[in-house]
């Protein structure tokens, strides 16, 4: 657990843009809430480094933009999967 809430601001604003992912990501990585680590971002974050904030924000803007994607790809992927599950339980 992060006592420095500073520190661990900077450490998680680093993953996400040494990563390029998610905050849901950033938050299964440092063991906390997707919020918590929304809170740390939009709120924490711009004061205690500003052009940190400026890349990290770009970032989170690229991941709204795509997310309906990413959320249509993992939908497709589910059932493709129900699918051929159901075609080998009929073999």
């Amino acid at each position: 657990m992060y006592y420095d809430i500073d520190l661990r601001v900077i450490k998680e604003a680093e993953y996400i843009l040494k990563e390029q992912t998610t905050v849901r990501k950033a938050a299964e990585k440092f063991g906390i809430s997707k919020s918590t680590v929304h809170y740390d971002m939009i709120r924490r974050l711009p004061k205690l480094d500003a052009a940190l904030y400026a890349r990290v924000k770009k970032l989170l803007g690229i991941n709204l933009a795509e997310r309906h994607i990413r959320g249509g790809m993992a939908t497709r992927e589910k059932f493709l999967k129900d699918r051929s599950r159901n075609i080998k339980q009929n073999v």
